[in-house]
């Protein structure tokens, strides 16, 4: 990529030395020639500076000497954050710094790194500069490393000002490291070689063949699987301590006194100086590759053989090393042979193969570290678990006190980054470490190995002595912490077959078919037991069923509480579920679906499920203004119980399932009374009933909205509770009491009495009038199922509520359900009269006085009083933009809606036993009223075909009257397809037009029509004349 015109045309090019300004282009271009503009253009905002920085920071430097900047987002330079560097070319640089970079947890964007061929005065200033080339015959020039690091834009200043003081640093540590290479390897040559002279003299205290192997090792590190970092020798103390001393000036490379990182030497006394030491460091390497390094101590000997010191040298395994065969490194081969041989295997044969996989896969530190019996131990346990898919724990102290060594043999499956991190928590909280590293070896074998090194907090503050005492490597507690990594290692479906195997409630095959269908998600945030306990909820749902589950967590806020919805068949939308949640009292404040799809291969029913797990949010006035003690305390205690197959738990999670169900499956309203569940104690039906007196009020005119009078009822639960009981002790034919009813309705009026606000007093006065008004009720009514009605009917004294606007009937029945709401208005206790489709939903009552009272004004000579009635549909079908559809579906819901109000009708209507003439009172309907048999309807606008529904209905009750119930339909005429009632009238229209002289067969003449062409009068009377004019 090129940004030259730029450059050129800047003002401070005039100011390079001319060899630069001469070649600036090509020399530019050879800075970005590794670069693609593509990705450099998004990861670098001040592209066109970076160059013109660099060579601005290269300007004048000494011979070993680095340069280096760091440039901050606000310092003006155009590069946002960044790091360039300009020093003397040598191998390791860019790794190292790169490596220093990620080990604090900087994220580089990108790495742009020439080699240039530099020209520079005495006093370091630069002449001229040319791109280095591979293939060129060797430059004159001085070669120099210009690095720049384009760093996340999200690195804070603090992190750049750390960056900023260990560049210098790791420069340093790497120039130190290659210019001492030569000098450390020559070191390891000459010490293998006295090495060779000391296994031939004789007198070493070491065995010949180990002294041999020693030095084969060091031959073997030095050609590619050892990147020394440096060496120090020492010798033994000249004091009486047992301690070494550092030989002078016999420090190379990072072991250099002044060097800017101290790697904490380990030096043992000369006494336990063994012939070959390896341990791990305890500080990250600044050169090459961010690994803790290895020291290799190797025991100095004198002339005579004597042990006199030690060798160390501090370096870092190559990726070669560690792949490379355990048989081709010195000291490890004869070891591992002797192992295999120990075992009774002959290296060639299959166990003997086995063996040799699975000391392969030991780390290169344990292996030099590991005795022969040790090691053939450890081998011998570690076949076994791939045979008995058990999880092998391996501890091993380090003899300086610096860390625990633990391998961990697990069966692959069970491998993952959860089981890893959850066994480092283990390891560094059982051993008392402070720190963990690991690696981790996943390969086609059968087993996963995981190496993890438990630095413990004597290494951490530097200090080097006796290992502490809470890093307990006894067998006794290898074996403890190998249980817990064991528990660890077992994956969620394990955990569920252990569950499933001591559960008598579900069968295994069920567990299985929903074990592989949850998600992972769900196995993340559930347990196995619990999941236990859903599946037997989801097993037994169908297609569009339900269940539910409320529970609190232990250490959850106060009010904090989580509600799963389980669905059989297809998911649903939050707009549905959060209406519902709502109307109890709760807020939602999260959502965790997971979708179970059930295999159906093999031959199971499958199908779809899911479960919905919500947050749920109890307002803090909502638990105080609870009747309940403790609401939170009430849901812990119940979440004990995981069996979904028990009896459902009393209390609050019942009642909150309940009527979640109720209002679910269109039983119940969600609208704001459903608090009363939580906050009066109240399950929903008495809910219910509190709702169909509020809805009656608004009917009678009473001046309060729904949303007062709910309101009123949630700010004083007791009185709502009060209401309930009042109610099931006047009309609860198992348990009713008049002496309990006065005694409640003492207790209530007391109660409102304490009310302060107006409002308030008159709102609870009229609901205790309605009670005290009701003469009869079917909310005890159940059907052949023992299942009570979903609809209530209340039977009143109208004459008794003071709400109500006159005239007031004699007898006044109220239907209430979530889906048809109706009234029936008889002002006789013998009267009959039409029922309406009303399409009015706020005031139908109204309508209907309104027509009663015009039935007594036309009826006036004819009966003295009549009735009328009439209901509305609650929930209309949706729209489909089908309009002969959509009438017939309106139609349908008409008739189910027409079907529910006569019911309701007759569920507080006296019957008739026709054999003896014998008033027959509705079952499980307490009376407050004398006999009352007559019931008649009849049809009006919208019921004029309805006839039969009527008279099916009362035929299914064995209602006395038949067909009589409803005139019309099937069993009668319909009056106003016959135009009766206007052949009736028309009788009398014409006798008074012959008294006036007019022939109203062959005249012309002139009506005022009162109606409507619909009607059953108006419109028939108009056919009866083809001379009549409106």
């Amino acid at each position: 990529m090129t940004v030259s015109s730029e450059l050129s045309s800047a003002a401070w090019v005039a100011g390079l030395p001319q060899p630069l300004r001469g070649d600036l282009a090509a020399l530019e271009e050879a800075y970005f020639r590794h670069v693609d503009a593509g990705d450099v253009a998004c990861a670098i905002t001040g592209i066109t500076q970076i160059f013109r920085r660099h060579l601005e920071l290269a300007m004048t430097r000494s011979p070993g000497r680095a340069l280096v900047r760091v440039y901050h987002p606000d310092d003006g330079s155009g590069l946002g954050s960044a790091v360039q560097v300009v020093t003397d070319d040598m191998p390791l640089l860019v790794e190292s710094i790169t490596s220093s970079l990620s080990r604090m947890g900087v994220s580089v964007s990108e790495v742009i790194h020439p080699i240039f061929e530099v020209e520079r005065a005495a006093d370091g200033r630069l002449v001229d500069a040319k791109p280095h080339e591979v293939d060129a015959n060797g430059g004159t020039g001085l070669r120099e490393s210009w690095m720049h690091l384009q760093l996340h834009p999200s690195t804070s200043r603090a992190v750049l000002d750390r960056v900023e003081a260990a560049m210098p640093v790791v420069v340093d540590d790497v120039r130190q490291v290659i210019g001492d290479t030569a000098a450390i390897r020559a070191a390891q040559s000459t010490l293998a070689d006295e090495l060779d002279r000391a296994a031939a003299a004789g007198t070493a205290p070491f065995p010949a063949v180990d002294l041999t192997d020693c030095a084969n090792l060091l031959r073997w590190l030095a050609s590619g699987h050892f990147t020394v970092l440096g060496y120090a020798r020492y010798r033994k103390s000249s004091e009486a301590s047992a301690g070494q001393d550092v030989v002078p000036d016999s420090c190379l490379g990072v072991l250099r006194p002044g060097v800017g990182t101290d790697f904490e030497v380990p030096v043992i006394t000369a006494d336990e100086q063994p012939l070959l030491m390896l341990t791990q460091g305890l500080v990250p390497a600044t050169v090459h590759r961010s690994v803790y390094p290895y020291f290799v101590g190797v025991a100095d000997l004198d002339a005579a053989g004597e042990i006199a010191g030690q060798h160390l040298f501090i370096g870092v395994f190559t990726v070669t090393a560690v792949h490379e065969n355990v048989l081709d490194i010195p000291v490890i081969s004869r070891r591992v042979r002797s192992v295999i041989e120990d075992s009774g295997f002959d290296l060639d044969s299959f166990s003997g193969q086995g063996m040799l996989e699975v000391i392969q896969s030991f780390p290169r530190t344990e292996l030099f570290s590991s005795d022969t019996e040790t090691l053939r131990r450890t081998a011998t346990a570690v076949l076994n678990v791939s045979l008995r898919r058990q999880v092998r724990l391996f501890m091993r102290a380090d003899g300086f006190g610096r860390f625990v060594a633990c391998m961990v043999y697990l069966p692959r499956d069970r491998y993952t980054t959860a089981v890893r991190l959850e066994m480092q928590e283990i390891l560094v909280r059982e051993l008392g470490g402070v720190s963990i590293d690991y690696s981790a070896r996943v390969s086609e074998s059968e087993l996963a190995s995981v190496y993890f090194t438990v630095r413990m907090p004597e290494a951490e503050a530097g200090r080097q002595g006796e290992l502490p005492a809470e890093a307990d490597t006894s067998e006794e507690n290898r074996v403890r912490i190998q249980r817990l990594l064991d528990a660890a290692s077992h994956t969620w479906d394990d955990h569920l077959d252990d569950a499933v195997s001591t559960s008598t409630v579900l069968d295994p095959g069920v567990v299985d078919r929903y074990a592989d269908a949850f998600p992972e998600g769900y196995k993340q945030d559930f347990e196995p037991a619990r999941a236990l306990a859903d599946i037997a909820r989801l097993e037994h749902l169908t297609e569009g069923d339900i269940d539910q589950h409320l529970y609190r967590q232990p250490d959850a806020a106060p009010g904090s509480w989580r509600f799963s919805l389980y669905i059989g068949g297809t998911g649903v939308s939050l707009s549905q579920v959060l209406p519902v949640l709502q109307s109890l009292g709760v807020e939602v404040v999260d959502e965790r679906p997971y979708q179970i799809q059930l295999d159906t291969a093999t031959g199971e029913p499958g199908g779809e499920r899911w479960i919905y797990d919500f947050g749920l949010l109890a307002r803090p006035e909502l638990l105080r203004s609870a009747l309940d003690e403790d609401l939170d305390a009430e849901l812990l205690e119940s979440a004990a119980r995981t069996d979904a197959l028990d009896a459902k738990a009393g209390g609050l999670r019942a009642r909150f399932v309940e009527a979640f169900a109720a209002v679910w499956y269109g039983r119940a309203e969600a609208d704001g009374l459903n608090e009363l569940v939580l906050r009066a104690r109240m399950p929903w039906r008495e809910v219910a009933i509190l709702r169909t007196y509020a809805r009656y009020l608004q009917q009678a005119g009473f001046p309060y909205s729904q949303t007062n009078i709910a309101r009123v009822l949630l700010n004083y639960p007791e009185a709502s509770r009060l209401f309930a009981e009042l109610f099931a002790a006047r009309f609860d034919p198992d348990t009713c009491s008049t002496a309990r009813a006065a005694e409640l309705e003492a207790q209530v009026r007391a109660r409102i009495d304490q009310v302060v606000s107006l409002d308030a007093d008159r709102i609870l006065r009229a609901i205790l009038g309605l009670i005290s008004a009701t003469l009869r009720t079917n909310y005890y009514v159940t059907d052949g199922d023992g299942l009570a009605r979903d609809f209530i009917s209340m039977k009143v004294e109208p004459r008794e509520i003071a709400e109500l606007p006159k005239p007031r009937p004699q007898f006044e029945i109220f239907v209430y359900s979530p889906r048809v709401e109706g009234v029936h208005l008889r002002f006789g206790a013998v009267a009959r009269g039409g029922l309406r489709w009303s399409d009015r939903l706020e005031d139908f009552r109204t309508e209907i006085l309104g027509l009663v009272k015009a039935q007594a004004v036309k009826n006036a000579v004819i009966v003295p009083v009549g009735a009328k009635g009439g209901f509305v549909v609650k929930q209309p079908p949706a729209a489909t933009g089908d309009a002969a559809a959509d009438r017939q579906a309106m139609m349908a819901e008409g008739v189910r809606c027409y079907r529910t109000f006569i019911s309701g009708l007759l569920d507080v209507t006296d019957n008739v036993d026709l054999a003896t003439g014998a008033v027959v009172p509705p079952e499980r309907v307490v009376r407050r009223d004398g006999d009352d048999t007559y019931l008649v309807v009849a049809a009006d606008k919208g019921t004029a075909t309805f006839s039969d529904v009527a008279n099916d209905v009362a035929k299914s009750y064995g209602f006395w009257l038949g067909d009589a119930f409803a005139s019309g339909g099937s069993a009668g005429y319909d009056h106003k397809a016959m135009g009766i009632t206007a052949k009736g009238a028309w009788e009398s229209v014409k006798r008074h037009f012959q008294e006036m002289g007019i022939d109203t067969q062959a005249e012309d003449f002139t009506v005022v029509g009162i109606g409507d062409m619909s009607g059953d009068v108006f419109g028939n009377g108009m056919l009866l004349s083809e001379h009549i004019r409106l």
